[in-house]
């Protein structure tokens, strides 16, 4: 069972890289958007509970934790999302710049797990080659930025969230087989 938790987490994060990969693809705007309020609804939630929290602390305990700062900037935060959330969309390309960084390092941990495999004489290492080598394609052209829209850079960022994230299925099936008792 201890064995099970870390591959499920990980089948579970390729399921949603997948599914969020198809709602950009849908509506990339709207998607986004809703995303971002979301995070704003959220961090204002935990922020009140952080206001509320601070005063039901001590004073002596409360002072050291600066709760109320805590909670304020957190609200701060929320608020932000929920009324300026279009900032998010017109900064779009600097936060692709950022998700080309995190394929790109994805694409260097595939490169480990393909010499694992080889190392362990793993039949389908190669698929995992696939894997790196597909990261690593998609971090150099998101980072290059050859795009002449952000319509087709959405596209582009929604296909590639899709093949890594069934790529990592591939890879995740081939090296934890199922074993029979």
């Amino acid at each position: 069972m201890d064995k099970l938790n870390p591959v499920f987490g990980k089948v579970l994060l390729c399921i949603c890289e997948v599914l969020v990969g198809i709602l950009l693809l849908i509506n990339p705007i709207g998607f986004t958007t809703a995303i971002i309020k979301t995070v704003g609804v959220l961090l204002m939630v935990i922020g009140v509970l952080e206001i509320y929290r601070y005063f039901r602390l001590l004073p002596e305990i409360a002072f050291r934790e600066q709760g109320l700062a805590k909670g304020l900037c957190i609200v701060l935060g929320g608020l932000f999302c929920l009324l300026r959330s279009k900032w998010f969309i017109v900064t779009f390309p600097v936060m692709t710049i950022l998700y080309g960084v995190v394929i790109l390092i994805t694409g260097i941990v595939r490169i480990q797990w393909t010499v694992d495999m080889l190392r362990m004489k793993t039949e389908h290492w190669y698929l995992a080659a696939i894997g790196a080598v597909l990261s690593l394609v998609f971090a150099v052209v998101i980072l290059a930025n050859p795009f002449g829209t952000t319509a087709f850079l959405w596209t582009f960022v929604a296909i590639s969230l899709i093949v890594d994230a069934v790529a990592d299925l591939v890879v995740l099936i081939i090296m934890n087989p199922q074993k029979s008792n």
